[in-house]
């Protein structure tokens, strides 16, 4: 496993000695992982020698309990509000402490993106990244605040208490906005998905270009996709959006 998580949307292409030094194993070691891998359909090899990330793996990824019924019910509603807004339109789910892009829908000529399919976006200066910090619970905001926030464009927000304030708003509202935070040039608007037991579990965004109108016009859309997807995902609003702490105060009394 420690051979395949170094694979990387930005490195999805490594020789041996790549793997060897990027894991930090003995080169024998790595070099007999590697062979087993292939042999498998883990990995494959490309035509100069070197090692991409192969179908069997891909297929395995396909199983993911929460990406694939997530994908499949938004699809069409992030088609539509692609094919509405003709902007960047994107879904991204919590890991850890970062955002995971697990769907795209690019524009030929819209703004240049700072993630892929696949990349993380940290959560603190991505508007995907404030919807789900908002509602990952107090330990994980706590987590994130604590510590040093790398700076990405001269507007990107760093200070806690001022961080805190909008992750408040968001939980509130549902929504997220960021204007040149994590790229230059590059503004965004998300809204939360949420699933049958009024989790959190998903945010929607559509990204413009920083000054561009289309901002303030991309909200109502992003708000009524990203809770028509809530809807398939069997969200009622008499459920409302439970607290992920108080979530987890009931799952520890349970057991």
């Amino acid at each position: 496993m420690q051979v395949l998580f170094t694979f990387k949307p930005h490195n999805s292409e490594l020789s041996l000695a790549d793997l060897t030094r990027r894991t930090a194993l003995p080169h024998a070691t790595v070099r007999r992982l590697v062979q087993e891998l292939v042999v498998a359909g883990a990995l494959e090899r490309t035509t100069d020698g070197r090692f991409t990330i192969g179908l069997r793996v891909w297929e395995l990824g396909t199983l993911a309990p929460l990406s694939v019924p997530l994908r499949t019910v938004a699809l069409p509603f992030l088609e539509d509000l692609h094919a509405a807004l003709h902007q960047h339109v994107q879904l991204a789910v919590l890991d850890g402490r970062e955002a995971v892009v697990v769907e795209r829908f690019s524009a030929r000529d819209a703004v240049g993106l700072a993630s892929r399919v696949g990349g993380r976006l940290p959560l603190h200066s991505s508007a995907v990244g404030k919807v789900l910090l908002a509602h990952g619970g107090r330990q994980l905001i706590d987590e994130v605040l604590t510590t040093e926030l790398p700076r990405f464009t001269p507007r990107t927000v760093t200070d806690p208490a001022h961080l805190r304030a909008e992750l408040t708003a968001s939980r509130r509202s549902g929504t997220a906005t960021v204007h040149e935070e994590l790229t230059e040039e590059a503004d965004s608007v998300a809204a939360r998905v949420v699933d049958a037991q009024g989790r959190v579990v998903a945010a929607l965004s559509v990204v413009v270009r920083s000054g561009s109108r289309n901002l303030a016009t991309a909200v109502a859309p992003v708000l009524a996709s990203a809770f028509s997807i809530s809807r398939r995902l069997g969200w009622s609003p008499g459920v409302g959006v439970r607290d992920p702490d108080l979530l987890l105060a009931s799952s520890r009394r349970s057991i």
